[in-house]
């Protein structure tokens, strides 16, 4: 018989959880978002602070983003699920950390945690270990698009209800997909019940990357090439809003760098704030 694999969780998946855990670690109160689940679902080796996308100064920009970016959309559930809305759908959801950090109202929701099959049970096993375990109000829902999987059929099977509206949330992901994939997702999701909210980050054209970081946003390029896995899609703001509302968005906002800094960075000393590498959509239906 052929030897099983064991899953694992996707590298990308890790660094951000780790660059979350280095910000409670190594920034100054008050921090953005406090996040350690992440670092304990990764249990990296004593010295992944030695790594190089660990370095302290030459990442702390994109340590920003990624901190600001979920602290952004934790205050956006928390908003929705104060209007009233059930459900809660991560695409992509790597090692988000959302339903261990805030019970208080993730167990107000239905969460759908949605990745690929491996990595879905790489985390169902080490929730378990950890003792965070799975509750009934947490779906972990593998998807495999290789195999012909149909994203609203698995979430409609563990108990998705289109008919109600939902939050939805897709970081890190748009830039892997084609054009055409991404404004077929956005129709999807454009087509669930009046009411629902999207979160969608995306990566900006190089050109329109602050001169300070764009070497840094090259070098993630160039490795996302090397790895075959190569950024396909990068939307200017002007882009990325025309193709929400072609989709069928009733409203949609483009929520930039400076509006994070604003909101999460303002008056700090220590000159932490956001880079713009990687910005964020918020559409309704």
């Amino acid at each position: 018989m052929p030897e099983q694999r064991i899953p694992e969780a996707d590298a990308t998946a890790v660094r951000v959880a780790l660059w979350r855990a280095m910000h409670v670690q190594l920034d100054a109160p008050p921090h953005v978002i406090e996040d350690d689940v992440g670092l304990k679902l990764a249990a990296p080796d004593d010295g992944w602070r030695q790594r190089p996308d660990m370095n302290p100064q030459a990442t702390s920009r994109f340590r920003a983003s990624i901190v600001a970016r979920a602290r952004f959309i934790d205050d956006l559930v928390a908003e929705q699920a104060g209007h009233g809305v059930g459900q809660y759908v991560i695409l992509g959801a790597g090692l988000d950390t959302f339903a261990q950090r805030r019970p208080e109202i993730a167990s107000r929701l239905r969460i759908f945690e949605v990745d690929q099959p491996g990595h879905q049970a790489w985390k169902r096993r080490r929730l378990i270990e950890l003792g965070f375990g799975i509750p009934d109000w947490l779906r972990l829902v593998p998807v495999d698009f290789e195999a012909g999987s149909s994203l609203w059929e698995e979430l409609a099977g563990a108990g998705f209800d289109a008919s109600q509206p939902a939050i939805v949330a897709s970081t890190g992901v748009s830039m892997y997909l084609t054009r055409d994939a991404n404004l077929a997702k956005l129709r999807q999701i454009a087509a669930l019940a009046s009411g629902s909210t999207l979160a969608m980050s995306f990566m900006l054209p190089l050109e329109l990357v602050e001169p300070e970081v764009r070497p840094a946003a090259e070098w993630a390029h160039k490795g996302a090439r090397a790895a075959g896995t190569p950024f396909l899609s990068l939307f200017t703001p002007e882009e990325i809003l025309a193709l929400a509302r072609g989709a069928g968005f009733k409203d949609a906002q483009h929520v930039s760098a400076a509006d994070l800094n604003q909101r999460y960075f303002a008056g700090r000393t220590d000159g932490l704030r956001s880079s713009n590498g990687e910005e964020l959509l918020v559409a309704t239906t």
